[in-house]
């Protein structure tokens, strides 16, 4: 079954796409685990106005997620790198992979 968008809206980001792609590759995902990649308008003060937020959700085991203060389209995969890496979670459940 193929789902179009809603009328009015646009379909997903093409930097949001490699954005989530470049998640799995340095954190070594495989395909049966999440990754979400979603530019959250921000309402706490002293925020800016638009934050990045990543999400990535294995079949078992816990979720993770990070924050990157600034619009997605600002990002780079060096971004990524300085902000997951530090903070990957470690193996059991998976995803301690490969770095770039």
């Amino acid at each position: 079954m193929h789902l179009e968008p809603r009328p009015g809206t646009a379909g997903p980001s093409p930097h949001l796409r490699e954005l989530k792609d470049a998640v799995r590759t340095l954190l070594g995902l495989d395909n049966d685990t999440a990754v979400i990649v979603r530019q959250l308008t921000c309402s706490e003060p002293g925020c800016p106005s638009l934050e990045t937020v990543v999400a990535v959700v294995p079949m078992e085991g816990e979720a993770h997620r990070w924050t990157l203060h600034r619009p997605a389209d600002q990002i780079t995969e060096n971004d990524l790198r300085a902000t997951l890496l530090p903070h990957r979670p470690e193996q059991p459940n998976g995803f301690l992979g490969p770095t770039l």
